[in-house]
């Protein structure tokens, strides 16, 4: 799951960016990553390499995510797309984001189905619309895990592209809660944030982010 993902939160609201930037789903080519390898190594780069280096990492392929190696630590590796960010984000088709995320065990069985969700819906040709309907549809039905508690994932890689604005903004954790929890997000010196990538729209889950002073590799990071 994709997020994945920081996509808009990264660097002020959808309505800074211009309106419908990206109004329909690019050739396919264009969200897949030709290099296997590359696309194992980005995705590892989310998280620092002692959880990474133990961890299922996926890869995109025409259909879906597939497992490209398999781990033995529960967590989960991937690069996001944007189609997992929240349905009014203008860059919701942006071929170029590239969010690289590694989820905890938690995390991994109950926010990744979303993803798988959203990615096969994508794949398969549905509008943006015909998405949000069926995601609708699976939660209603009860289709997807419930949230598990502990559910956070890394997205810490500098080679990350989380938007045309941010480019790949600040390494950060996100932390995944039932909608409506209270972290004193966005309040006055408070380091958490809350990023608009479900909240109840439709996914009944609030995500949290902190940023953290280094990324994965272990080098600094530029404050915000």
């Amino acid at each position: 799951m994709f997020l994945a993902m920081v996509v808009a939160a990264a660097q002020g609201s959808p309505a800074q960016n211009p309106p419908h930037a990206y109004p329909v789903m690019a050739p396919l080519s264009q969200y897949l990553m030709a290099d296997r390898d590359a696309e194992i190594a980005l995705a590892r780069s989310a998280a620092p390499k002692s959880i990474s280096g133990d961890a299922t990492v996926l890869v995109l392929g025409p259909h879906g995510y597939v497992t490209a190696v398999k781990g033995k630590n529960g967590f989960v590796c991937l690069v996001d797309r944007a189609w997992t960010a929240q349905f009014d984000f203008p860059e919701f088709w942006n071929p170029r984001l590239r969010g690289p995320m590694c989820l905890n065990p938690p995390a991994a069985r109950s926010i990744l189905p979303m993803t798988f969700k959203r990615t096969e819906l994508a794949l398969a040709g549905r509008s943006k619309d015909q998405i949000m309907g069926d995601i609708k549809a699976a939660l209603a039905s009860k289709a997807f895990p419930p949230l598990e508690p502990g559910a956070m994932c890394y997205m810490m890689s500098k080679q990350g592209y989380l938007n045309d604005e941010a480019g790949h903004w600040v390494p950060h954790l996100m932390f995944y809660t039932p909608l409506g929890t209270n972290w004193g997000a966005d309040l006055p010196g408070s380091p958490v944030m809350l990023n608009p990538q479900f909240h109840g729209l439709p996914e009944p889950i609030d995500e949290f982010m902190i940023p953290t002073d280094k990324w994965s590799d272990g080098t600094p990071a530029p404050s915000m």
